[in-house]
């Protein structure tokens, strides 16, 4: 195995959506892009529109909710390049049967925290070994601002009376993912951020969002490519730092 001198970065659920642009975006900077995703069609296709840009872009296998598969991609990276300098946990679900507490089915809000937070901590335990391996590693957490407690107790807040609790708790503890990986590896050059992107027109909502998709992935890529200098275990969107 060749010893690299670029930096590599797997984005999970990077076929399409701020998955897609933060890969996008990131790979713009001389990384080598891995592109997860579930369903290997769409994720060739995006690794190819990004490969006819110029970019260094390779589709990995990952469904984050199976660890079988999984595992079976840190082996893959393992193999190929020895080591992971960007992790983005991207890969994130909605259920048209999630919704307030009352009402939202179990079911439904068993599947969301299966992708969006046994998901993310799954990769994330996966990766790690990789990520050690890299001289300065990045590992951002696409969370929302929705998973903010205290914007969800805020009777003022704009987004109070979205009630998800699915995607919610889900959101909420992939934040508490980000706040204990990085107590943990604080004595590494290991960085752990959450990112808010924001309210994205993208496939999860319907493209109701008022903000572009670069726009959305405009904090998860400032977080993935921070500086020595830079901060861990926090939780902010484009606009600064987000109460948990």
């Amino acid at each position: 195995m060749p010893r690299l001198s670029k930096k590599v970065g797997l984005i999970t659920g990077a076929n399409k959506g701020i998955g897609f642009e933060v890969a996008r975006q990131i790979g713009r900077t001389g990384v080598i892009i891995l592109l997860g995703a579930r369903n290997k069609r769409a994720g060739e296709k995006a690794a190819a529109a990004l490969s006819g840009e110029g970019l260094a872009a390779h589709f990995i296998a990952i469904d984050v909710a199976d660890r079988d598969s999984v595992v079976a991609a840190a082996a893959a990276i393992k193999s190929e390049f020895g080591r992971l300098d960007i992790l983005v946990n991207n890969a994130g679900i909605g259920d048209s049967a999630d919704g307030a507490a009352p009402t939202a089915r179990l079911d439904a809000v068993e599947r969301i925290l299966r992708t969006n937070f046994l998901g993310a901590l799954a990769v994330t335990q996966a990766m790690l070994p990789l990520l050690r391996k890299a001289p300065s590693a990045r590992i951002v957490n696409v969370s929302s601002g929705l998973g903010s407690l205290a914007q969800n107790g805020d009777l003022d807040h704009p987004a109070v009376a979205t009630k998800l609790i699915g995607y919610s708790a889900s959101k909420a503890a992939l934040n508490m993912l980000t706040v204990q990986l990085a107590y943990l590896l604080r004595k590494t050059a290991i960085k752990v951020n959450s990112a808010d992107p924001g309210y994205t027109a993208t496939d999860l909502n319907g493209h109701s969002g008022p903000q572009t998709i670069p726009e959305g992935a405009a904090e998860p890529v400032r977080l993935a490519l921070l500086p020595g200098d830079g901060p861990t275990g926090t939780y902010s969107d484009s606009r600064g730092i987000v109460p948990w």
